[in-house]
């Protein structure tokens, strides 16, 4: 099954072109990886897959769906949950509050119809609606609730003593890698069909770098289909199935690790070109 579909993206920027007819699928269970140069535009290619930006031209499919422009909540809704380049957890609010905003989209009871969040004429029904189950709390709504914080807790549990016991503390108290961990266990929550990783790994230190890895292979072993963008290119190569590579927006290479690997055009885009010196 073909969870992600990608056909022919393009995006610019005041004349800059920054996605250049970009196409590639990721199919379900998979790991597939966008790696490329410092601006070979791969944080804009999963910001347009994700609904962050529109694109210019070309198809995202999602699911069976044409899924293009859609805004990223209907997409979160849809089953894509993604972290970012820069993390982006909310300092104020506790780690257990932090993954807990992750759940939003598969609350029912706390959101009668949600469904109609996406028509302007009847938005604000929903929106009355959801104030007033906030307010009275039945029944149903504390289930849920208790459902919730349940799940929470299985998700803190994946990282274990690194967020577990911080599952209190103010986010912004958290060291630089388990803010990073926090944003990984907030878009997993809701068991997305895609989980969209952008650079997860950035800022951290070796040891942490493998500690995150060996939890993202639990992750693929557990058939979690995956969309990683990543600087690290031993991280790419143990945890891929397949690797696009990117150069000046376009796609240069495409494979398997190891045919990355050894393709010329992306040692050439990495190294730059060989120069020959010409003998007297």
């Amino acid at each position: 099954m073909t969870v992600l579909e990608v056909t022919g993206l393009r995006r610019s920027f005041a004349g800059l072109r920054a996605v250049d007819g970009v196409s590639f699928t990721v199919g379900q269970g998979e790991v597939v990886s966008v790696i490329g140069p410092n601006g070979s535009g791969k944080t804009t290619a999963l910001n347009l897959v994700s609904g962050v930006l529109r694109p210019d031209s070309g198809r995202v499919g999602f699911l069976g769906r044409d899924v293009t422009g859609w805004r990223p909540e209907r997409l979160a809704e849809a089953g894509l949950s993604r972290t970012f380049q820069n993390g982006r957890v909310f300092g104020n609010l506790s780690v257990a509050e932090n993954v807990l905003i992750g759940l939003t989209s598969t609350l029912e009871a706390a959101r009668p119809l949600a469904r109609w969040r996406n028509v302007p004429v009847l938005r604000w029904a929903s929106l009355l609606a959801e104030t007033a189950v906030a307010l009275v709390e039945p029944p149903s709504v504390r289930r849920e609730s208790a459902e919730r914080q349940a799940e929470v807790s299985a998700q803190l549990d994946r990282f274990g003593d690194r967020l577990t016991p911080r599952a209190s503390d103010a986010a912004h108290t958290l060291s630089y890698a388990n803010r990073r961990r926090t944003e990984i266990a907030r878009a997993l929550a809701a068991s997305p069909a895609l989980l969209v990783l952008d650079e997860p790994t950035a800022g951290m230190n070796p040891a942490e770098t493998a500690e995150v890895l060996e939890q993202l292979l639990a992750l693929k072993a557990t058939g979690q289909t995956i969309l990683l963008v990543e600087h690290k290119i031993d991280l790419v190569m143990r945890l891929s199935d397949r690797v696009l590579v990117l150069d000046a927006g376009a796609v240069i290479a495409a494979g398997t690790p190891d045919e990355v690997r050894t393709d010329p055009r992306v040692i050439e885009a990495y190294l730059g070109k060989r120069r020959t010196v010409a003998r007297p």
